[in-house]
């Protein structure tokens, strides 16, 4: 286990916190589920936890969030911890959709605050939000029901899911790369890209690197074992080299970023486009908007294979 650091939550904000939770509140709610019992019903036998993940702490919670005190506060602590509002944070990923999505995937989850969002932005689509910790997918679960929200609840490993390749029209994860070391991160894209269908979208909302190497003390507000190896790195690049194109990021709040990429039609597959394009009779009666991604060739974008 990780030797726990000296942090700023636990010197000064963890205090200032506790002022603003119903602590009993959390407390009835905590007894209100039967923890154990929930959490291997959702747990699946097949999934192996990595060490990266289970041998840290995050958010100085002792475990990590394979438990179910991790569950219960993540979301009243994360609402004064995503500035200057949640909701307002994650409504961007929601904002900067492109896709018209049949089937979303939403990798590390957590306890499901934008698949959530997700769902309700796209009723008609298919929503499965995946994550390591069956705790928190427990808590994801009793959030959906009291929305009313019909969502897939899956634990599984955003390295390795196990789905089927070119399934999936939207890919997203929200505060997720700062949690993973580099190579998972890696891992992890490559896995997107497998799952993507061509010209499906990959949103990733996480901290804002720049800032992050900017302002060292960001650095120190959590226990956060791989954060200064996040802000070392570069999401775009990372991007790239898993195969994405059309990569962009943009400042969210200063404190955050968005970073989105398409998977592109292969190269021969292009070729073939064009030539037929440039054979086929051109009709002026229809107006096609690609969203300036016409050069990527995706169908998801209204562009005809």
């Amino acid at each position: 286990m990780a030797v726990p650091q000296n942090t700023i939550w636990d010197n000064f904000l963890s205090p200032v916190v506790r002022l603003l939770i119903d602590e009993e509140a959390l407390k009835r709610y905590a007894l209100s589920i039967d923890w154990e019992q929930e959490s291997d019903r959702i747990r699946s036998n097949d999934v192996t936890v990595p060490n990266y993940y289970s041998s840290q702490n995050f958010h100085g919670i002792e475990g990590g969030y394979l438990n179910s005190s991790a569950a219960v506060s993540y979301d009243p602590i994360t609402q004064y911890f995503v500035p200057p509002n949640e909701t307002w944070v994650r409504q961007a990923l929601i904002d900067a959709i492109k896709v018209q999505p049949r089937r979303i995937l939403d990798l590390g989850c957590g306890t499901g605050s934008t698949t959530l969002m997700l769902k309700q932005a796209f009723p008609q689509a298919e929503v499965i939000g995946l994550d390591l910790s069956p705790y928190m997918l427990v808590r994801a679960e009793d959030k959906a029901k009291t929305a009313g929200l019909d969502i897939c609840w899956q634990h599984g490993n955003a390295e390795t899911t196990g789905l089927e390749d070119a399934t999936f029209d939207l890919v997203t994860a929200s505060l997720l790369f700062h949690e993973t070391p580099a190579t998972v991160t890696q891992a992890i894209l490559r896995e997107s890209f497998r799952l993507l269908a061509v010209g499906g979208q990959i949103l990733m909302l996480d901290g804002n690197q720049k800032t992050l190497r900017q302002v060292e003390m960001l650095n120190d507000v959590f226990e956060e074992p791989y954060l200064r190896e996040y802000a070392a790195g570069s999401v775009d690049a990372s991007m790239g080299a898993a195969g994405f194109a059309a990569v962009r990021t943009q400042d969210i709040w200063w404190i955050h970023q968005l970073t989105s990429g398409v998977k592109p039609i292969p190269a021969a597959d292009a070729r073939n486009q064009k030539n037929f394009q440039m054979s086929a009779p051109r009709s002026t009666e229809t107006t096609i908007d690609n969203n300036d991604l016409e050069g990527v060739g995706s169908p998801a974008f209204g562009v005809v294979v």
